[in-house]
């Protein structure tokens, strides 16, 4: 990625409910977006940033680019998979990378921690 970098849904949540507290009132697109994150992200971001941190860990020795590496353990935390083929979907255009099956539990167990 050339700049930034990549945001949990909970982060967006986060931003976006205090920016509508300091406002008093968003644009009718950013309202939206805040109520699709708050709808759909059961997470805090201090929550959604252990994810990404204990994922980050479990995939360090994997051959990612560095985009990857930023943007898959986001990604888990954002769909909390539960089960194996949703660990797989997400790798799934990462060439060369296999999971073996104990990292899929790793992950699955990592957001069981978290998942209501």
């Amino acid at each position: 990625m050339a700049e930034g970098k990549y945001v949990s849904v909970a982060e967006v949540k986060e931003m976006l409910t205090a920016e509508n507290e300091k406002r008093g009132e968003l644009i009718p697109s950013l309202k939206a977006a805040m109520n699709t994150a708050v709808d759909t992200c059961p997470l805090t971001k201090e929550q959604a940033d252990e994810i990404i941190a204990k994922i980050s860990e479990i995939i360090a020795d994997l051959s990612l680019t560095e985009d990857s590496r930023a943007m898959i353990p986001v990604k888990i935390a954002d769909t909390l998979p539960r089960f194996p083929v949703e660990v797989r979907a997400i790798f799934a255009k990462e060439r060369g990378v296999t999971l073996s099956p104990d990292m899929i539990q790793q992950i699955l167990d990592t957001v069981a921690e978290y998942a209501n």
